[in-house]
C-alpha cells in the first residue's frame, strides 16, 4: 500500500500540475474559452479511450510495464509542452499524457483493491484516494498561479514528477499476481459482465459523470473566474483539501454504516452547492468576496469528493470480485468523461452565456441524477 501511495502521489502530482496550466498555456497561444475546454477534453477523451484496454495490456505484458509506461507517458510530454504554446501541439501532447493518465488510473485502483480483502475495501480505498488527493491539494491550486507569476517552466517542470514514480511501480508489481499467474479477482481473469451487473455499474457511473462535469469545469476554468490569482490559488486549495479529507474519512466510515445510504444526501448537496457555485461566479469574483468564494469551493470539494468514493465503492459491489479490471475501467472512465466534457460544456457556454450560466446548467445535470441516487442495490 505504500508503494501505491508513491505512485499515487507522483502520478497525480503530474496530472493535477498540468490540469489547470495546459488550458492557460493554450490561451497564451491565442486559444479562446472554448479553445483552453477543448485541452482537457482531449486529456481526458484519450484518457477514457485508453483505460478499457488496461485490464488486456496488464494481462499481456504485466503490471510493471504497464504502470511504468503511464508514468513515462505522464512526464515526458509535460516537458515537450515547453517547444510550443500552439493550440495544436498543446493538444497532441495533452493526448499523450492522456493515455498515460488512463493507464495509472485504472491500473492503480485495481492494485489498491486487490492488495485487501472486501471488508476492508473501503478503508483501503480512502486511503489510496487520501495519497491521490495530496496533488490535488497542492499542486492544483499552485500551478495555474506558479505560471502567471513565475514563468510555465516550473509548472511544466512540476508535471514531470511521474517520472519519479517508475521504481515504485516495480515494487507494487512484485505484490500482484503476474500475467501468467491467473489469479481469481485480478484484471487478468476477468468474468463475462450480464446486463444486469453492468446496469448496476451504469447507475454510480451516471452519478459520477454529472458531479464531475462540475469539477472539471470548476479545475480547468478558476484562473478566469476571479479577478486576481491568489483567489483562484485558495479557491482550488480549499476544494482539494476538502476533497482529500472527504474521501479519506468516508471510506472507513462506509465499511460500517454501509455506501448506498449515503450516495442521495451527497447529491442532493452538489445540487444546492453548484446553485450557489453558479451565483458566485456570474460576475469575476473579487477580494470582497474571497471567504465567500472559498467557502463555496470548499463545499464542493466535500460533494466532489465524497461522491468520488461513494461511486466507486458502488462500481466495486456491482461488478463483484471476479471483474475488478471492469469495474475499475468502468469507473475511472465515467470520471474522467465527466471531467473532459465539463471543460468542454462549460467552456462553450461561458463564450455566449458566462461561466454563471455554464456552472448553472451543471447544477441542472446533477439534479437529473438525484432518481438514480435514491435507488438501493440489492
Amino acid at each position: 500500500m505504500l508503494a501505491i501511495a508513491v505512485v499515487a502521489l507522483t502520478g497525480f502530482s503530474g496530472y493535477a500540475a498540468l490540469l489547470p496550466v495546459a488550458p492557460l498555456w493554450a490561451v497564451e497561444g491565442g486559444a479562446d474559452s472554448a479553445g483552453a475546454g477543448l485541452v482537457n477534453f482531449v486529456l481526458l477523451g484519450t484518457t477514457v479511450a485508453t483505460q478499457f484496454a488496461v485490464p488486456w495490456a496488464i494481462g499481456r505484458v504485466g503490471w510493471a510495464r504497464v504502470l511504468s509506461l503511464g508514468m513515462v507517458l505522464l512526464g515526458v510530454p509535460s516537458l515537450l509542452h515547453l517547444l510550443s504554446d500552439t493550440l495544436l501541439v498543446t493538444l497532441l501532447l495533452s493526448a499523450a499524457r492522456g493515455v498515460g493518465f488512463g493507464i495509472l488510473t485504472v491500473a492503480a485502483n485495481a492494485a489498491a483493491v486487490l492488495l485487501v480483502t472486501p471488508e476492508r475495501r473501503g478503508a483501503a480505498v480512502g486511503a489510496y484516494s487520501a495519497a491521490l488527493s495530496v496533488p490535488n491539494v497542492v499542486f492544483m491550486p499552485l500551478g495555474a498561479w506558479v505560471a502567471q507569476a513565475w514563468g510555465f517552466v516550473p509548472a511544466f517542470a512540476a508535471g514531470a514528477i511521474p517520472l519519479l514514480g517508475i521504481p515504485a511501480c516495480i515494487v507494487v508489481a512484485r505484490h500482484l499476481p503476474d500475467r501468467s499467474t491467473r489469479q481469481p479477482g485480478g484484471p487478468s481473469d476477468e468474468t463475462a459482465m450480464g446486463a444486469g451487473t453492468a446496469a448496476a455499474m451504469l447507475r454510480p457511473t451516471l452519478i459520477l459523470l454529472a458531479v464531475t462535469l462540475a469539477g472539471g469545469a470548476v479545475i480547468t476554468f478558476t484562473p478566469q473566474l476571479v479577478a486576481l490569482p491568489w483567489l483562484s490559488a485558495a479557491g482550488l486549495m480549499a476544494m482539494g483539501l476538502v476533497s482529500a479529507i472527504a474521501r479519506w474519512r468516508i471510506g472507513g466510515l462506509t465499511d460500517r454504516i454501509g455506501v448506498d445510504r449515503l450516495v442521495a444526501p451527497f447529491v442532493v448537496l452538489t445540487v444546492l452547492v453548484l446553485a450557489a457555485f453558479a451565483w458566485v461566479v456570474r460576475e469575476p469574483v473579487t477580494s470582497g468576496q474571497a471567504t465567500v468564494w472559498i467557502l463555496t469551493c470548499a463545499l464542493l470539494g466535500l460533494c466532489y469528493g465524497g461522491l468520488q468514493n461513494l461511486t466507486m465503492l458502488q462500481a466495486f459491489a456491482a461488478a463483484g470480485p471476479r471483474r475488478v479490471g471492469a469495474a475499475s475501467a468502468v469507473w475511472n472512465a465515467g470520471f474522467d468523461a465527466g471531467t473532459a466534457c465539463g471543460a468542454l460544456l462549460v467552456g462553450t457556454v461561458a463564450v455566449g452565456a458566462g461561466f454563471g450560466v455554464g456552472m448553472a446548467v451543471t447544477a441542472g445535470l446533477c439534479l437529473l441524477t438525484v432518481p438514480l441516487a435514491l435507488v438501493r442495490r440489492r
